[in-house]
């Protein structure tokens, strides 16, 4: 299974902020938000629930799995 994300999506739909103030909100680099939008990163575990608290929905509406292949 691979980890995928919505986290561009949900950037674009919160006043299309920009990567580096998502990171500068989530205290992490714009350089740590572009490696998970595009896949290559996977957040911990509190990036993640701080990601979801920051966009005040569930981390599933961020981070979900799919499987490999399909």
């Amino acid at each position: 299974m691979v980890l995928m994300n919505n986290l561009k999506a949900k950037r674009f739909n919160k006043n299309q902020i920009t990567q580096e103030e998502l990171a500068k909100k989530v205290d992490v680099t714009r350089q740590t938000i572009q490696a998970i939008e595009s896949g290559k990163f996977n957040p911990s575990t509190k990036l993640a629930l701080v990601l979801a608290l920051f966009f005040e929905c569930q981390v599933e509406e961020i981070f979900y799995l799919k499987m490999e292949g399909k």
